[in-house]
């Protein structure tokens, strides 16, 4: 962080506000809270020339969350540095027994003045696209994996087991096409089953063809290149891996690197 900063701001930002908290450089300087702003790109902009005007070099910080990194992005551009913050390495003090946006905003000013926030690794806006689409692939792997179930719970339920060596081979579909129901309900209760899966089926292929397009323009396709030399990662699996660690130097050793993918 550089030493000609002025003031630090701290931003609690929701859907459609956000709460502004200042505190002026030095041990001694003032906290306080500022006001709020609409979560907007114009009224961001606005709000940081005023700042800019009053006090001259901003820092600014917030809380990752499902409001994305455009603030961030946004701010970077404007030419003021920005830290973005995990939610859970924010000190917590005992005493704030209730959180609210005024104060959560004030606070971050507060800690991000005494060097006590560390920022987190935001991703380009090519590699978090890319990120995006893996996700997407991964949420319709997971629908598919449900639907499956839930066919094979109604056929168990009716007594209709199959007794081959796995589910989903072509020996298993053939054996779904044949079954049939004496109530119609019944029959058309399994085969609304089979359609759905045969339709998160082919939205799980596209996507992954998509994503094989998309992946020579990506920048780090190199590195998606050599993670399958490891046995056992495919290459859908190498961007996926890829996609959601983004850069490996900022993991430092294997330890840190297993704690990333919880296996520690």
């Amino acid at each position: 962080m550089v030493d000609d900063i002025a003031i630090y701001v701290g931003l609690d930002v929701s859907k459609e506000k956000i709460a502004v908290g200042l505190a002026e450089a030095g041990r001694k300087g003032e906290v306080r809270y500022y006001g709020e702003t609409a979560n907007r790109a114009d009224a961001v902009r606005k709000l940081a020339e005023k700042l800019a005007g009053c006090h001259g070099r901003l820092c600014f910080c917030y809380e990752a969350g499902p409001t994305g990194y455009g603030l961030y992005r946004q701010l970077s551009g404007l030419g003021h540095e920005c830290l973005v913050v995990a939610p859970s390495l924010v000190p917590v003090r005992p005493v704030l027994q209730v959180k609210t946006d005024r104060r959560d905003a004030v606070v971050l000013a507060a800690l991000l003045r005494a060097g006590e926030l560390s920022s987190i690794w935001v991703p380009a806006e090519m590699h978090e696209a890319m990120r995006d689409l893996c996700r997407a692939r991964e949420t319709t792997v997971s629908d598919l994996r449900r639907a499956r179930q839930h066919l094979l719970s109604f056929l168990l339920e009716h007594g209709r087991v199959f007794e081959g060596r796995s589910h989903w081979s072509k020996a298993h579909r053939n054996r779904l096409a044949a079954q049939r129901f004496d109530h119609r309900a019944q029959q058309i209760a399994m085969e609304e089953y089979i359609h759905s899966i045969e339709q998160i089926e082919e939205r799980r292929d596209r996507l992954t063809r998509q994503m094989v397009e998309l992946l020579p323009n990506w920048s780090l396709n190199p590195v998606v290149e050599a993670i399958q030399a490891l046995r056992g990662v495919a290459q859908i699996s190498a961007v996926t891996l890829v996609s959601e660690i983004g850069d490996f130097r900022r993991l430092s050793n294997p330890r840190q690197f297993m704690a990333w993918l919880g296996l520690n």
